[in-house]
């Protein structure tokens, strides 16, 4: 750099600037003067440098090439760092999705007098509606007076004590300056009429006490603070913790390595770099770098290769040429064991323009597919907004490497936060084609089918929506798969479509049992109809079913 500054002085002034930079570099280094370079060095350099006339020039391309001096593995593996920081940065943006709701959350912040006020109205339109028929009571008028100090002096006493007695009552009416006449007399009707207001009183805060917001509730709030966090910790660990695993796998998977490379050079395929990951039971995750070649038939002698060496079946998930290193990378996985066919129908609920529930259908980036129904509490746009929240966040979730418990429990903390009113039912299959493994995941989801041939087996859970009770709970099922396994899931629309059955579950089992065709499409057009017609050609809820037919490759 000095010697680019001094460059004006000419070929003198370039020589000095190399000699000063040196001089600094070697203290920055060392802290001694102790050149990096010798003097005599830089010295026959100099005179080099002067001894070449002004007018040529010189292209180090022409006389070095184009090669990189820098071994290209250097950049493989900054290649795979970007990899861990892309997973890294998914983490992030959950967590900053997270942080947002907090956002949100705090520009509302309740007082504790915004609570009590909250907390009181709940209590007085349960107990207008305990009192809607008591005009003969002789409390009646001091009572329905819900602005009065009477009310609120009632209010408080419930709050200390949890219920109040006939002669506290008549405390608080005293105090206000409203006196029950004729009571110490023992009075037939009076005594009656007290009698039946205190227990109206004490009802009506029984049943408002349910629906409470207390001061625990920030407590709660925390907890879901504490959940996500546990979460979010757990996921970046076990991405550190696929990264060592992976290094391990790659370093026992040497032989192979050395096995792969010997036969591509033997086919004229120079290998530049090659890394072979394979957790227990899992799939062969590989990724070659070999020489930019004309060969035409490239891709076919890697797969023929490999799958000789590794004694398995594989595909080429992805490749592509990489310009700046004059090569081709590869990314190869071991070739899934079942097929996929996939079929859904939907119905939007009469009167509506949207449907409530949400979708979603997809292949992750662990290789597993996620199939999930959501169904959002009640019918149209809100109820949509709710399925769609817990549909996209399980997607990013489960692809930035959460883990699936950890998954539903952040998606219900999360909606706890959003909104007391947002809850919606999950329902989740994680397909594992190569292990031939299906995970189903339920939170107040409808029964899940499974039929092979007449044979119909019914996997149930009694769990509650998401977003409803602060610890979420959910049922877990496992089943291997079978050739020709056909999976139905449905929101609620379709099982509460049929009056004529007490176990609404049974009527799709049984139309299960009738169908013949194993069409995936055409069995979920056939339930949708039939739900329809159920209620005489109008759909009286949204409706939405997804079926998935497995196939054993040969």
């Amino acid at each position: 750099m000095i010697a680019g500054i001094l460059n004006k002085f000419g070929k003198v002034g370039v020589i000095c600037g190399f000699v000063l930079g040196n001089i600094i570099l070697s203290y920055v280094t060392n802290g001694l003067a102790t050149n990096l370079i010798l003097f005599k060095e830089i010295l026959i350099a100099g005179i080099a440098l002067l001894a070449v006339p002004k007018g040529i020039k010189l292209n180090i391309e022409s006389i070095i090439g184009e090669n990189k001096f820098l071994p290209v593995g250097t950049n493989r593996g900054l290649n795979r760092s970007k990899e861990t920081v892309t997973k890294l940065n998914n983490v992030s943006k959950v967590v900053k999705e997270m942080a947002d709701t907090y956002k949100n959350v705090a520009t509302t912040v309740i007082s504790e007098e915004d609570i009590r006020e909250k907390n009181k109205q709940k209590f007085i339109l349960e107990l207008l509606n305990n009192i809607e028929y008591m005009e003969e009571n002789i409390l009646y008028d001091s009572i329905e007076n819900v602005e009065s100090k009477i009310v609120d002096d009632i209010f408080l006493e419930l709050m200390e004590k949890q219920f109040i007695r006939e002669k506290d009552l008549l405390r608080i009416l005293a105090r206000n300056n409203n006196y029950v006449v004729g009571f110490n007399q023992n009075e037939e009707k009076v005594s009656r009429d007290v009698e039946k207001m205190t227990e109206a009183i004490n009802s009506a805060f029984r049943i408002s006490k349910m629906n409470f917001i207390w001061s625990v509730r920030l407590n709660e709030e925390k907890k879901n603070f504490e959940t996500q966090l546990n979460g979010v910790s757990k996921a970046i660990s076990e991405i550190a913790e696929d990264i060592d695993e992976e290094l391990k796998n790659d370093d026992l998977n040497n032989d192979k390595k050395e096995q792969i490379t010997l036969l591509l050079k033997q086919k004229e395929i120079l290998v530049q770099e090659i890394t072979i990951n394979k957790k227990s039971n899992d799939k062969y995750k590989i990724e070659l770098y070999i020489e930019k070649t004309e060969k035409e038939d490239v891709d076919e002698v890697i797969i023929n290769i490999l799958d000789k060496v590794l004694q398995e079946k594989v595909i080429i998930k992805n490749s592509k040429e990489i310009k700046s290193e004059n090569s081709i990378k590869y990314e190869i996985l071991s070739d899934d064991k079942y097929i996929l066919d996939i079929g859904h129908s939907i119905a939007i609920k009469d009167g509506m323009t949207v449907s409530g529930d949400s979708i979603v259908q997809t292949k992750l980036k662990d290789g597993k597919y996620l199939i999930a129904i959501s169904d959002g509490m009640g019918s149209g746009p809100e109820a949509r907004k709710s399925s769609q929240i817990v549909t996209s966040m399980l997607k990013r979730l489960l692809n930035s490497g959460f883990e699936k418990n950890t998954s539903v429990d952040l998606i219900n903390s999360n909606l706890l936060n959003v909104s007391e009113d947002v809850f919606a039912t999950l329902d989740i299959a994680i397909i594992d084609l190569y292990k031939g493994n299906i995970e189903f995941i339920k939170n107040g989801a409808c029964p899940t089918y499974i039929k092979n041939n007449k044979k119909i087996q019914i996997i149930k859970s009694l769990t509650l929506p998401t977003g409803v009770i602060k610890e979420a709970s959910t049922d877990i099922f496992d089943k291997d798969i079978e050739n020709n396994d056909i999976i139905v899931m449905c929101s609620d629309g379709i099982l509460d479509s049929n009056v004529e059955y007490k176990n609404k579950e049974l009527w799709v089992k049984y139309l299960l049992e009738d169908i013949e065709i194993t069409n995936p499409q055409k069995i979920a057009d056939i339930i949708l109809n039939e739900a329809v017609d159920n209620n005489f050609g109008k759909t009286k809820d949204d409706m939405s079913i997804v079926v998935c037919k497995l196939i054993r490759k040969n």
